[in-house]
């Protein structure tokens, strides 16, 4: 599933696309929303702002199209008289003058007024998200150290986007290892130091993989390694899918196991973890 810098790279993109253009033709594969397309027709694209792992495009008369990728979804942009052959369902379609973004297996879409997008059931609930510029790590270290999330076990914590949106299974495999913490910790139990630590990763290791699009390693690292001919998917991650793979740090095997239903990959040496 795609995470909150996939996101975000995408919502860039789209508002390079169409953002400031008027809306010259816009297609909603969904019949419930199908009565929205004439009411769209004619309105401006004034920006797009991203929330976690969902993407709100506001438009003229306070109208908003918010869209979740979910597991498969993925926007495209083209131009107009050049839509892609895929065998995707499309499920958005938005024209403005010759150019086009297109949203492909995505199934969570609604169109909201200003009230809507306040009680959005998702929208609603979530966190700060976790490439809010505003956001700062004392923000983080107080979520941390709240009742509300500090006797749970980090493995879980990070997956909930109540507590910080945009972090998905990635970004809490690559946090964990990096401040060397063993998933199934609770902040309760951490030092102010290695809280802070963690706050302040949480927040680095997201934006660095936004700007790199997609790297989480140690940039030198992966670097170097694809100067020596390695492919981007193998060096992006310090332990993210490199099951059976040697630690950067410490040459031990990379292990895999589940936790809060999805896989969780780490360094039993690093991070002191034997799950």
């Amino acid at each position: 599933m795609p995470e909150g810098p996939e996101i975000r790279r995408a919502a860039d993109t789209i508002e390079k696309q169409i953002s400031g253009r008027i809306i010259d033709r816009i297609y909603f594969g969904q019949p419930p929303l199908k009565r929205w397309e004439s009411v769209l027709t004619g309105l401006k694209i004034k920006h797009i702002t991203t929330h976690g792992k969902a993407m709100v495009m506001h438009l003229e008369e306070d109208l908003h199209i918010y869209s979740h990728n979910q597991l498969y979804g993925r926007w495209r942009c083209c131009k107009s008289n050049k839509y892609p052959a895929t065998n995707r369902s499309l499920r958005i379609a938005i024209d403005c003058q010759e150019r086009s973004a297109l949203l492909y297996s995505a199934s969570d879409i609604a169109v909201l007024d200003k009230e809507g997008l306040k009680q959005h059931p998702f929208l609603s609930k979530i966190g700060p998200d976790v490439l809010d510029e505003s956001v700062t790590s004392a923000q983080i270290v107080e979520r941390l150290r709240s009742k509300r999330f500090c006797n749970r076990q980090l493995r879980s914590v990070l997956l909930d986007q109540s507590f910080v949106a945009g972090i998905g299974n990635y970004l809490r495999c690559e946090t964990l290892f990096y401040c060397g913490l063993d998933p199934r910790v609770r902040s309760r139990d951490l030092s102010d130091d290695d809280v802070e630590h963690l706050a302040e990763t949480i927040l680095d290791m997201a934006w660095q993989s936004y700007y790199t699009e997609g790297i989480t390693n140690d940039l030198e690292v992966a670097n170097s390694l694809m100067e020596q001919g390695a492919k981007f998917g193998d060096v992006r991650h310090y332990v993210y899918n490199r099951r059976g793979k040697p630690c950067y740090y410490c040459d031990t095997t990379i292990r895999k196991t589940q936790g809060s239903g999805q896989a969780i990959h780490y360094c039993p040496v690093c991070q002191s973890a034997d799950l």
